[in-house]
């Protein structure tokens, strides 16, 4: 299994929001795929209207960067790494991640709706449920 169909990221969508409500928080998970288009786009009732926009670009800045967006907002702060890159399309902070499989990036997700800890979170957990997933 080289790609992130359907099936797999609707797995991966309905474990983070499983887990986000067990937490008592309303979110919005996106899946993408390599390329940064969404797979799958999951509301939680009472899920903020905005979180749908944030969640949809941190599943694109985790392709597009190939890194998480905590990562990302750490390596563009002063003195990091990437110091000074701005882009209208990438997020800088906690909720998204990128996925692989055997190595190969396949996509992406992103999840928002509770605090940047709440989001971070909800990502690692995401990245972790995707290893138990693709076994």
């Amino acid at each position: 299994m080289n790609k992130l169909n359907l099936k797999l990221a609707k797995s991966l969508s309905e474990g983070i929001r499983i887990y986000a409500e067990s937490k008592g928080v309303n979110v919005v998970v996106a899946v993408c795929n390599a390329e940064g288009n969404p797979i799958t786009v999951d509301v939680m009732d009472g899920a903020f209207i905005i979180s749908y926009q944030v969640a949809m670009k941190k599943a694109y800045t985790s392709v597009g960067v190939k890194m998480s967006t905590e990562d990302l907002g750490n390596a563009v702060k002063k003195g990091g790494v990437l110091e000074g890159l701005h882009d209208e399309r990438l997020i800088f902070f906690g909720g998204g991640a990128p996925l692989y499989i055997d190595g190969e990036l396949v996509g992406g997700f992103g999840v928002s709706g509770g605090t940047v800890e709440e989001d971070s979170g909800f990502a690692k957990f995401g990245v972790e449920l995707f290893k138990q997933l693709i076994k």
